[in-house]
C-alpha cells in the first residue's frame, strides 16, 4: 500500500465525518437551516475541521446530491436538512458517503 493511498483514505474519512457534523448541526437548529459561513465556523470551532468556504460549499452540494439536504442561494448558500438526512442521523436508514453516527462517537 502506498502512502498516497493511505492519505486518500484519511481524507475520505474526514470528508464523510464533516458531512455528518453538518447534518448534526442542521438538525440542532429550530428550523433546520444554516448558511455555509455558519457551518464553516462550526466545523472549525467545534470539530477542528479547518477548510475553505468553497470546500464547505462542495460538501453541501454533495449532501444535496445524496438527498440529505437542500441548498438554496447563490452568494451565500443556505442548507436545510431533509427527512433523509434526519433518518441518517437516527440510523433509520443510512446514506453512503456520510459517516454512520455511531462510528463518529
Amino acid at each position: 500500500m502506498s502512502l498516497g493511498h493511505d492519505l486518500s483514505g484519511a481524507h475520505d474519512r474526514l470528508t464523510e465525518d464533516a458531512r455528518l457534523f453538518m447534518l448534526k448541526e442542521l438538525a440542532a437548529q429550530v428550523d433546520g437551516h444554516l448558511n455555509e459561513i455558519s457551518l464553516r465556523s462550526m466545523l472549525e470551532m467545534r470539530y477542528g475541521v479547518n477548510r475553505s468556504r468553497e470546500w464547505v460549499a462542495t460538501q453541501l452540494h454533495k449532501l444535496a446530491e445524496l438527498g440529505a439536504i437542500e441548498v438554496k442561494g447563490d452568494t451565500v448558500r443556505i442548507a436545510h436538512i431533509l427527512p433523509a438526512g434526519l433518518n441518517h442521523l437516527h440510523e433509520r436508514s443510512l446514506i453512503v458517503g456520510i459517516t454512520r453516527p455511531r462510528e463518529a462517537q
